[in-house]
């Protein structure tokens, strides 16, 4: 975990190193200042001897101006290396999700994923400076104000060290019952964040129902939840205080009553006595900053093994080694696949699937809920892989393919239609970052997503709000079909992508895709059998298995599902099943 966090210093590995450097040079100057303290006592006050007082005073005031100078740039290249890492960190994160395969990004949850690039990047942010600076500081200024101690009285410095022992033993105890608690928490950000994101992104139909109260109680529910173990975690470790407080504190008094007693002996000067007070404070103040530190460093802990995780994780769905860089066709075969989106779940949801599709064929497929359609297209482009068998696009397994290559000449578009914020022009050049303003228009007349384009105020300038919801359901669905029409595919896969639109623009589009892009081959998933019926043969699934392929007439005539279908919707009930189904 470490080497993997250390790893995004990268180009802040200077600041890393100059950060403590002056830390340490910061502790040096305020180190020697109660010694010029005591000198001034005992031989300038004292004695009466003014020049000893301004010469010392000088040096005095010169350690600190460099103390305050070597505390600024430590601050300064302190900020700059723990933003920098935080930076890299995040990019970093991010980079790696973007190579994540589905069954990757299926392990996390949305909001885990924004809360690590977000408050867990944060806290580590936090630690890091904190570890940079007071790590550094804490214990060389422990140290060497203990040693300057036992160097000005042994006998006295002892009470420093039983003090230290006593106070270091119950800070190992306070920050130990409190870390549980903020490892519980960080995780509870998570709950935090899911409320918010899912009420943000369906604000409309929490509006439609009338259910603000019970969003409003749900949130309400994880954010108690999130400060009942923030109150516990915090309730222990602000004992800190009152514990420093009473150490520092007793510590004074035991120090200036024995001191006291050692000036009348003869033992001890009062410059001596006004120094060891002070490297009594620097002490007790550095266990302070240790305690501080070591919470800290506890909290960011979880958030430490959160970032690591994702960015250890590895991509299911990678390049082979030699991969090839041309799909010389959309011809697809499926040979004896078998595809399950957990290696050890017992039941398959693809069984035995095989499968011959020529370039070019229009390919229509329909099934019940569950049926596994999307599991089936979502095979080629190798978003998943096959769990048994092989999967052939233009004759060459999918797996023997640069992934961008194939993908590129695989254009899918989604049951789920996500349209991004920016114009018209913005979302369409997804497909074709270099397609000129006419190529989109065409691709949108393929798509019929020009008749309503033109008639928004600024047309294909016009801005899409994010998620695309400032456009109907069928809007968004034409658009995403002229999007994946830009990139020109060998594949086109259409997963229910017409369910929104009516059924006369639905068959505009049929005939235009019949028409313009003869050459690519398309898979059509659909519920209703009209949206189908005229494609080149037609595949059946159920229950993960094939129940049938061929024309719609020998459906009719050979399988019993399809014309069971093909009735019921026929007879007025126009959907494919009762549910209305999603694959």
């Amino acid at each position: 975990m470490i080497k993997t966090l250390a790893s995004q210093i990268k180009e802040f590995k200077k600041e890393s190193i100059l950060t403590p450097c002056f830390m340490v040079l910061e502790v040096i100057m305020e180190m020697i200042i109660p010694l010029m303290m005591a000198s001034i006592i005992d031989d300038g006050v004292e004695t009466g001897n003014i020049r000893h007082i301004y010469t010392v005073g000088i040096f005095m005031i010169f350690a600190a101006g460099v103390g305050l100078f070597a505390g600024v740039m430590g601050g300064k290249y302190g900020a700059r290396a723990s933003a920098g890492f935080a930076r890299n960190l995040r990019q970093a994160m991010f980079d790696n999700i973007q190579t994540f395969s589905f069954s990757n990004i299926d392990k996390y949850s949305t909001a885990g994923l924004v809360t690590r690039l977000t408050t867990d990047v944060t806290n580590l942010q936090n630690a890091y400076q904190m570890i940079l600076r007071m790590c550094t500081r804490a214990p060389m200024s422990l140290i060497i104000a203990m040693f300057m101690a036992f160097t000005i009285n042994a006998r006295l410095a002892s009470i420093y060290l039983i003090a230290v022992c006593v106070l270091a033993f119950f800070l190992v105890l306070i920050i130990r019952s409190g870390m549980k608690y903020f490892k519980e928490a960080f995780r509870k950000y998570d709950d935090l964040n899911a409320s918010v994101q899912e009420n943000v992104s369906a604000i409309r139909v929490v509006k439609a129902y009338v259910r603000e109260d019970h969003e409003k109680e749900k949130f309400t529910g994880a954010s108690a939840n999130l400060y009942r173990l923030f109150i516990r975690a915090e309730k222990i470790v602000t004992l800190n205080a009152p514990l420093m407080q009473l150490t520092v504190y007793s510590c004074i008094l035991a120090i200036s009553w024995m001191g006291a007693h050692m000036i009348v002996a003869g033992n001890l000067t009062t410059g001596n006595l006004m120094s060891l007070l002070a490297y009594c404070m620097n002490i007790l103040m550095s266990l302070m900053m240790l305690s501080m530190i070591f919470v800290m460093i506890s909290m960011s802990t979880a958030s430490a093994e959160r970032v690591s995780e994702i960015l250890n994780e590895k991509s299911d769905i990678v390049n082979p080694k030699n991969p090839d860089f041309v799909v010389p066709d959309g011809s697809i075969e499926f040979r004896h696949v078998d595809f399950s989106y957990k290696k050890d779940s017992e039941q398959p949801v693809l069984k035995d699937i095989q499968l011959s599709i020529a370039a070019g064929e229009t390919i229509g497929i329909i099934g019940g809920t569950g049926s596994a359609k999307t599991s089936l297209v979502n095979l080629i482009s190798r978003l998943y892989d096959v769990t048994k068998g092989e999967i052939l696009v233009g004759g060459k397994d999918v797996r023997s393919y640069d992934l961008e290559t194939l993908r590129n000449d695989v254009a899918v578009v989604l049951q789920k239609n996500v349209l991004f914020s920016g114009t018209i022009l913005d979302n369409l050049r997804w497909g074709d970052k270099e397609a000129s303003e006419e190529e989109c228009i065409r691709a949108c007349r393929l798509a019929c997503a020009d008749e309503f384009i033109q008639r928004l105020p600024e047309k294909y300038h016009t801005y899409i709000e994010q998620g695309g919801t400032n456009v109907s359901g069928g809007q968004r669905q034409r658009l995403c079909i002229a999007r994946a029409l830009l990139k020109k595919p060998k594949i086109l896969i259409l997963d229910d992508s017409t369910s929104a639109v009516d059924t006369a623009t639905d068959s505009k589009i049929r005939k235009a895709l019949r028409e313009e892009i003869p050459g690519t081959t398309k898979l059509i998933i659909a519920q209703r059998i009209s949206s189908v019926q005229d494609a080149d043969r037609i595949l059946v699934l159920n229950d993960g298995r094939v129940d049938g392929f061929g024309t719609h007439e020998e459906l009719l005539a050979e399988n019993e599902i399809y014309r069971d279908v093909f009735e019921s919707q026929t007879g007025g009930n126009g959907d494919f099943d009762e549910n209305g189904g999603e694959a």
